[in-house]
């Protein structure tokens, strides 16, 4: 079993950055494919961004695309959500879900068998 922990959400200006982390355990992220979603107010959550452990490709939403960068880092068995320009929209709580299965749906929430208990990304206009 996988347990994954975020942090580094808060409140930021508009045009601002943060970086999220996810830590796991139970498992090394070296061999998860791993996501980010994201889940507004009266909102579905959705996508954000994926990184596959087989192919090594990631993934991201139009809507962060160019702005949003996932990357991992094996020695400490943790996966970052690097977020820049940030805008109103993109307020929301942000989860990390993992999956040790090798064929990896990244964009839907049921591709995922581990989650966190997310953190809150608010951002001021």
């Amino acid at each position: 079993q996988v347990q994954l922990v975020e942090s580094g959400g808060g409140l930021v200006q508009a045009g601002g950055s943060l970086r999220l982390s996810c830590a796991a355990s139970g498992r090394t992220v070296s061999a998860l494919s791993m996501g980010w979603f994201r889940q507004a107010p009266g909102e579905e959550r959705e996508f954000v961004a994926a990184t596959s452990w087989t192919s090594g490709n990631t993934y991201y939403a139009d809507s962060v695309k160019g702005r949003f960068t996932i990357s991992r880092d094996n020695a400490e068995n943790t996966v970052y959500l690097q977020m820049n320009s940030l805008k109103a929209e993109d307020t929301a709580v942000y989860y990390c879900a993992a999956t040790e299965s090798t064929v990896f749906n990244y964009r839907r929430l049921s591709g995922y068998g581990s989650w966190g208990q997310g953190t809150q990304v608010t951002v001021s206009s």
